[in-house]
């Protein structure tokens, strides 16, 4: 198990991000805002940013980063539950599952996708920020089209 962030060590981490997450903004074209607030936990109030980038694909991706004592959670919005072939398109995401690293699909809140993952706390650095934030913005911009079309094929149809 890793070492619990005191106060102390989370205000550090979260300096290191939001540090990093400002380099970042400056010099990407895709990043559209940035922000940061605290998770819904009042016990611990988390801090919690979003990073709103500009896709090809799908319009916007949103990013959330949330910084507990323990793990740096992330994750992103891929698309609303699926209106049909909903097995052929859970099939596809457990098959894509296998190959990412660091990162995994999942369903939420209403059967929505997700794609999810978090990072040892004593492991969070820039370049993890950067592969995690990238590994999420490269997989939505690659699958969320074909998915889109398993998952609402009739309105993808030529009728």
């Amino acid at each position: 198990m890793s070492e619990l962030q005191g106060p102390e060590g989370v205000a550090s981490l979260a300096d290191l991000i939001d540090g990093w997450l400002a380099d970042f903004a400056a010099s990407s074209q895709v990043v559209s805002a940035i922000d940061r607030g605290t998770s819904d936990d009042t016990r611990f109030g988390e801090p919690r940013w979003y990073v709103r980038m500009r896709g090809d694909s799908k319009d916007v991706i949103t990013v959330w980063l949330t910084l507990g004592q323990r793990t740096l959670r992330y994750e992103t919005y891929v698309m609303p539950a699926p209106e049909e072939n909903a097995a052929e398109l859970y099939e596809q995401l457990l098959r894509r599952n296998d190959r990412l690293v660091g990162a995994h699909f999942s369903i939420g809140l209403e059967d929505a996708v997700y794609l999810r993952g978090e990072l040892a706390d004593h492991a969070l650095n820039g370049d993890e920020l950067d592969r995690v934030l990238g590994t999420l913005y490269a997989t939505v911009e690659q699958v969320f089209q074909p998915l889109l079309r398993v998952g609402f094929a009739s309105r993808f149809t030529d009728d």
